[in-house]
């Protein structure tokens, strides 16, 4: 089974209820089978976002320890095509987590994304392929 790819925003949705993003999110989340698989710049990023959520930055951590969330990602092993990705879409800004997210793409050979930033839909992976935006953005 292919794992599904989880984006910041995504994860600050499912984690804040008074994200506008919160009841589609969840709905999506409850539905999945598929291993859902993120990184340490994602997470850094969610838990930013959710300082001020009380519980919230505890829940997500929490999602990671019981292997809900999973992270197979290591930088270390990436970070020459991390570079090139940036690069790549220096005009959208592509930021790290960004970056991370696609070359993550290319390592699990899978574009199924839960994400809520419209970039996704201009980024490929595997130098061609589109995300499958699992969300419907406007």
């Amino acid at each position: 089974m292919k794992p599904i790819l989880a984006d910041t925003g995504f994860l600050v949705a499912v984690y804040d209820k008074r994200e506008p993003y919160h009841s589609l999110c969840l709905r999506v989340y409850q539905k999945l089978d598929n291993p859902l698989v993120t990184c340490e710049p994602v997470l850094a990023e969610a838990l930013h976002m959710l300082r001020f959520t009380s519980g919230a930055a505890n829940d997500l951590l929490a999602s990671v320890e019981e292997g809900i969330l999973e992270i197979p990602f290591k930088l270390s092993n990436s970070t020459a095509q991390i570079r090139k990705i940036m690069k790549k879409y220096s005009d959208i800004r592509a930021d790290f987590a960004d970056a991370c997210l696609i070359q993550m793409a290319d390592e699990l050979d899978t574009g199924d994304i839960l994400t809520l930033d419209s970039d996704f839909r201009h980024y490929r992976w595997r130098r061609n392929k589109p995300f499958r935006l699992l969300i419907p953005l406007k």
